[in-house]
């Protein structure tokens, strides 16, 4: 069967930079003064300096947004929230995919955990671009900060049976939707990593770029309940436990044989870890038995953007795949619900 290739990759972020703005605001969404000391210690520790958003900052210390969206006593539902996705969607994903030529594309896969509409994105995708009615669309749904991985082995399969196929990945995720009114410490330290974002890119058997080899997966044991995803009556309710770095460090040495799907340890050059958060990669370091400087992508990554879900790992691979210095067999790997693990092999 022909190769595979991710023959470009490109992203897009909001406006506005929130970081310093929800971390001066999440005091008064916790519950007692000991949870806001410990929330400071974290966000100091995070290694985040820039979360980006639709929302604009406002300027007044008591409040959020200056649209208000986010109102001190009246947090909007999952409707008004769904609503602000289908009218930002588009514009964010529409800022990554101007950078390419989508001339020929056959297929369209698109990744998103955190807002649905029909008809959806691809279609406005479709019509704003010109693309054929008859273009093949698939939709992976909330499948959390993995999905970019499960899209790109659909893209990987469709090239290998249709030769000739053009197939656009679309990752967007509109994570800041998503504030609780108040919640526990563990819940305002989730929302204290995420972001929105979105990276788009192209597959194809053309011999360019990064060479798509295998994709192997696993689900962590008795993990299940650290992290979940489930609608609210007041958005999407996430629940990213403070026991994942240790379920990751843990039980990673017992899958690695799985992941690495016959190579060594000392065959891998490029690590594309997903930057969950800080202590996510300071638990694949461990688990994986990796060098810091094996972690540089995906600490410069967290470091400027957060955790972007589904489109964060793309952000890693743009960054090895346009840059000249990077070659070799790489690993690429995130986590989401499950808890599972999954990786992609390829070559630079």
């Amino acid at each position: 069967m022909n190769p595979a290739y991710i023959n470009n990759i490109a992203s897009a972020v909001p406006d506005f930079d929130i970081h310093s703005k929800f971390i001066d605001y999440a005091p008064r969404l916790l519950p007692d003064t000991r949870s806001v000391k410990v929330f400071q210690r974290m966000a100091e520790r995070s290694q985040i300096e820039h979360r980006y958003s639709f929302l604009q900052p406002h300027l007044d210390d008591d409040k959020l947004d200056a649209a208000n969206f986010y109102q001190n006593d009246a947090f909007p539902g999952t409707q008004a929230r769904m609503e602000f996705y289908e009218r930002f969607a588009f514009t964010l994903a529409k800022r990554a995919l101007d950078q390419l030529d989508l001339t020929g594309t056959t297929h369209l896969i698109t990744t998103t955990c955190t807002g649905f509409y029909a008809p959806g994105l691809d279609h406005q995708l479709i019509k704003h671009y010109g693309l054929p009615a008859s273009i093949e669309r698939t939709t992976v749904g909330f499948m959390g900060c993995f999905a970019a991985i499960n899209a790109l082995k659909l893209a990987r399969h469709i090239v290998r049976s249709e030769p000739h196929a053009k197939v656009l990945v679309l990752n967007l995720e509109l994570c800041t939707l998503h504030l609780k009114p108040a919640g526990t410490l563990e819940e305002i330290l989730s929302f204290a990593i995420f972001s929105d974002g979105c990276a788009a890119s192209i597959v194809s058997a053309m011999p360019a770029g990064l060479e798509i080899q295998s994709f192997n997966s696993d689900v962590l044991p008795e993990t299940e309940e650290l992290i979940t995803w489930h609608i609210g009556d007041q958005g999407f309710d996430m629940h990213l436990s403070g026991k994942v770095p240790g379920a990751i460090a843990n039980n990673l040495p017992f899958v690695m044989n799985t992941l690495l799907d016959g190579a060594k340890h000392s065959d891998i050059a490029l690590w594309a870890i997903h930057p969950g958060g800080r202590t996510v990669l300071d638990a694949v370091r461990a688990g994986a038995g990796l060098e810091e400087g094996e972690l540089t992508e995906s600490r410069e990554v967290l470091r400027k953007f957060g955790n972007m879900s589904s489109a964060t790992i793309m952000f890693v691979l743009q960054g090895m795949l346009d840059n000249p210095k990077k070659s070799g067999s790489g690993l690429a790997m995130a986590f989401g619900p499950g808890l599972t693990v999954e990786s992609m092999r390829f070559v630079l």
